[in-house]
């Protein structure tokens, strides 16, 4: 599915979606497909997913989001690391 058919199907509810096809464009994450894993009533209990999930497999590309957005505005996050020496 797409955002606009996620936003759709499940109005006005926080998702735990994955990435099913996505890249990268001008420092954004552009999501073409995504399956919603599953709808909350609310962010707290998305979240608590979202990190079970994580944990379980580090390498899906989950996010939390809510269906008022009209578009997905997805910034990228490159995190440096400090090496002791």
């Amino acid at each position: 599915m797409n955002w606009q058919t996620v936003r759709e199907h499940y109005p006005q509810q926080w998702l735990l979606i994955e990435a099913i096809k996505a890249h990268s464009e001008g420092g954004k994450r552009i999501l073409e497909q995504l399956s919603v894993i599953q709808p909350f009533s609310d962010s707290i209990s998305a979240m608590k997913e979202y990190q079970t999930l994580k944990k379980e497999a580090p390498a899906r590309e989950l996010f939390v989001l809510h269906t008022s957005r009209p578009e997905l505005e997805i910034t990228e996050r490159q995190w440096l690391g400090i090496r002791g020496g």
